[in-house]
């Protein structure tokens, strides 16, 4: 779960990471009313999930009210990368002495956690690593013993991190990596991170992921809940309990399993198709799950034709059948279904799929040969 910048400073405020003093607009009277609690100069922010922020227009500087209700008044509703603007973020204007780079994620491969540092903040880290990568400084965490205040002064130092911002900075990303861990973040990262003149570190934007699997430990998450850029499909799997992501083409895609649910789409691909979703039922094939996955699929109006990808392994191939077979019968179809099953149990359930089978329900007995037809009959 992505946070807006906003929220994301919120968040790093319960673990004592400084930042701008500000508050959140709806409304150019709001943002007046911000700017006059936050004390000018200010910031007017767009808030949304997608960087280019300042090149787009969506961050301003403003000296007094009439210059903050003209930004305001641009930046509420402006769409930047596909992202309509319905928020603002307003803070006092920092002066900045220095920028740096700071963030905390997992590294699978190494089974640790990376903290990545850099004296040249301000910009993407993508391009630091492209154009200079001995900038940053890097540096991986073992879970059980955390990072120690030694440790971050060390690793400020091979940042080389500006003397008197050293002290702070370790501190901060000290309480940083705290925020990760205890907050149960995918990412948390400040970028950037300044000096002001007089001397004092702190955060000036915030970008936090969530991890959703950590839910259950926090119920206050509730209130960062916004679905109002996801895509429609998207919210309907979710509320039905699928593992679904929305794709752009005509063949509608139901597999059991991510593994096979990915190489599907590769099949899809290599027969001239382009997939509409990924979507994985799992082992769980039964009645209800199948049902649920056609209705989503069946609701969008791109999809031509659905493909079900089915290898029983643990999964017996009967069940599935009788699953699909009573999903098919609580489902009013738009487009035809062409399956493919296989595996554990797979001559008994390809029997009682048989007195089933019509124009609009198709079996296949390879994964290429049900890909080419799932491909025909949504080009047809």
């Amino acid at each position: 779960m992505d946070l807006y910048e906003y929220q994301g400073k919120q968040y790093f405020a319960r673990f004592g990471i400084p930042t701008s003093l500000g508050g959140v607009a709806d409304t150019v009277d709001e943002a007046v009313e911000q700017a006059e609690a936050a004390g000018y100069p200010v910031v007017v922010k767009a808030q949304v999930k997608v960087g280019g922020r300042g090149k787009a227009g969506g961050v301003k500087l403003a000296a007094d009210a009439d210059e903050v209700r003209i930004h305001a008044q641009n930046i509420l509703g402006l769409d930047i990368k596909g992202h309509v603007v319905k928020r603002l973020w307003v803070e006092h204007a920092s002066d900045i002495a220095k920028e740096y780079y700071a963030s905390f994620t997992l590294d699978r491969p190494a089974k640790l956690h990376l903290g990545m540092l850099s004296a040249e903040g301000g910009v993407e880290i993508e391009e630091v690593a492209q154009t200079n990568p001995d900038a940053i400084a890097r540096i991986h965490i073992d879970p059980v013993t955390g990072l120690s205040e030694d440790a971050a002064r060390a690793w400020v130092d091979r940042a080389n991190l500006d003397p008197e911002a050293r002290d702070q900075a370790a501190t901060l990303l000290v309480r940083l990596y705290h925020c990760y861990v205890e907050g149960d973040c995918d990412l948390a990262e400040i970028n950037p991170l300044i000096l002001t003149p007089e001397g004092k570190v702190h955060a000036l934007d915030a970008k936090v992921t969530l991890d959703e699997n950590a839910s259950f430990r926090h119920p206050e998450w509730e209130e960062y809940e916004d679905d109002s850029d996801v895509d429609p499909r998207e919210r309907m799997a979710k509320e039905k309990g699928l593992n679904y992501i929305g794709l752009q083409g005509t063949v509608g895609i139901i597999a059991n399993g991510a593994g096979l649910a990915m190489s599907t789409l590769d099949v899809v691909t290599q027969v001239g198709g382009e997939a509409a979703n990924f979507l994985d039922i799992g082992g769980g094939a039964n009645a209800d799950v199948m049902a649920a996955a056609l209705e989503v699929i069946n609701a969008d109006p791109a999809v031509k034709a659905i493909f079900v990808n089915i290898f029983g392994g643990i999964t017996r191939v009967d069940e599935v059948a009788k699953g699909i077979i009573e999903a098919i019968g609580r489902v009013s179809l738009s487009s035809p279904v062409v399956m493919r099953l296989d595996g554990t149990n797979a001559e008994q359930g390809r029997a009682l799929l048989a007195d089933h089978l019509s124009d609009t329900l198709i079996a296949e007995p390879t994964m290429l040969d049900a890909a080419r037809r799932a491909v025909s009959l949504a080009t047809a």
